[in-house]
């Protein structure tokens, strides 16, 4: 799994735009007590069911993998010459 600049912000990006996409979807929104660990497996799960991403490999559904697939997510969506991105 290679390293991306700005990881940690754009996984923080992606958990922002997938709960909105959630909430758009009709699902409850997830509160502040829900952990960061919760919401991007939830958010993944979503993004599958959805056919937005791919899914892992049963045996590779880990946390880090799956934060990994929400910043390859939100990367695609951004504009090239987003912040972020440089």
């Amino acid at each position: 799994m290679k390293k991306i600049k700005n990881e940690a912000k754009l996984l923080k990006q992606a958990i922002t735009l997938g709960m909105a996409f959630a909430k758009k979807q009709g699902f409850a929104d997830l509160d502040r007590s829900t952990s960061p660990k919760d919401k991007v497996e939830c958010i993944y799960r979503l993004l599958v069911a959805a056919q937005q991403i791919t899914p892992l490999p049963a045996d590779k559904e880990d946390g880090p993998n799956m934060k990994h697939k929400l910043v390859l997510w939100i990367s695609r969506l951004l504009p090239p010459d987003h912040e972020l991105l440089q």
